[in-house]
């Protein structure tokens, strides 16, 4: 579970990556922005959706256990 997270953060933080070079690229000409650097956020939010859902999944079945400050205490 360690190193989905892991590759879960990359990827996201690798797609922001690349919206920021088509942000750039596209923007320094003057013209519009393209539509590659919304897919790239697109798939950002996407991949954090993902990822949200299967940490919850994990807690749910027992995957990975909370830890820190107890609950209803």
């Amino acid at each position: 579970m360690k190193y989905f997270v892991i590759l879960a953060f990359m990827a996201i933080v690798g797609s922001l990556g690349v919206a920021l070079f088509f942000m750039m690229k596209d923007g320094a000409k003057g013209k519009g922005r393209s539509s590659n650097m919304a897919r790239a956020l697109g798939l950002r939010v996407g991949l954090s959706i993902v990822l949200f859902v299967c940490i919850l999944l994990a807690w749910k079945l027992g995957y990975i256990q909370p830890t820190g400050i107890p609950s209803g205490q």
